[in-house]
């Protein structure tokens, strides 16, 4: 595949210029807003190797592949032997990575985040740059940003920067995996005759819920699409929403009477 022409960028163009289009690309092929997914895959996958300068460069310029039979050589490589290649004591040199921690609320977890941070490196310099947090990123996750890190030592590659995610939950939502959960308050006779009850989603959008008759306090139901975006796919999974049963306080002695009346026809029955 083609990366650059899948984001319609030039071989060329600058970080800046990929992320926008990226923005552009994925919004275009969301399967949420009726694009295609096997496109929107291609979008990702693009962007996930042209926004990495290692992967990015590895891409540019492919290595050659060589074929061999290791049968003819004892069962080893000698590509191995000759070069060094699959010795695990071998790495290159390079600076010292620098780790960084980083809250965001769900709701950035939601959309993704961009950030500007600023960190001092081993040397002691303050250095500051601009990342692209992820939609769908994991509580714990470790983003890894080639060459952001230290670069004291002139003559070997700077290392990188590691930015540690936490993520602060909402009031009233919790996250599992890529699904979140929700309480709402519902009237019992709601619960009772059946009903509508309204959901504010993290990201400001209303949605009416159903509730069937004879719901009971504890019951939840889902909502499909609209929980926390797959970091590879970019699905999102879905809300589920626990019903709370709520019992008005009622003081007419009529409405009392009433209800006295209909819990006897209830017990009765």
């Amino acid at each position: 595949m083609d990366y650059y022409s899948i984001l319609g960028v030039p071989r060329n163009a600058d970080d800046s210029a990929i992320r926008k289009a990226y923005k552009k690309k994925s919004m275009q092929h969301h399967p949420d807003r009726g694009g295609n997914e096997e496109e929107f895959k291609k979008v990702n996958e693009a962007y996930s190797t042209l926004k990495d300068p290692r992967k990015r460069a590895e891409y540019d310029n492919p290595q050659p592949q060589f074929n061999f039979n290791s049968q003819d050589f004892g069962g080893r490589n000698p590509f191995e032997d000759l070069f060094g290649f699959g010795n695990s004591n071998r790495r290159q040199m390079r600076n010292h990575d620098v780790t960084i921690n980083v809250k965001l609320d769900l709701i950035d977890v939601l959309k993704g985040k961009e950030l500007t941070v600023r960190y001092q490196v081993p040397s002691g310099k303050i250095k500051e740059a601009n990342i692209d947090v992820p939609p769908g990123v994991e509580n714990g996750t470790g983003i890894r940003f080639q060459g952001l890190g230290d670069d004291v030592i002139p003559n070997l590659p700077p290392g990188n920067l590691v930015v540690r995610i936490r993520v602060v939950d909402a009031p009233n939502w919790k996250r599992s995996g890529n699904d979140l959960r929700t309480k709402v308050m519902v009237s019992i006779f709601d619960c009772m005759l059946g009903g509508k009850t309204e959901i504010r989603t993290l990201d400001g959008k209303h949605l009416e819920m159903k509730i069937p008759k004879g719901t009971q306090p504890g019951a939840i139901f889902s909502i499909p699409n609209h929980g926390i975006p797959d970091m590879q796919r970019g699905i999102r999974g879905n809300i589920f929403v626990e019903i709370n049963g709520v019992v008005p306080k009622i003081q007419n002695e009529h409405i009392l009477n009433d209800l006295e009346k209909i819990k006897d026809a209830l017990n009765n029955n």
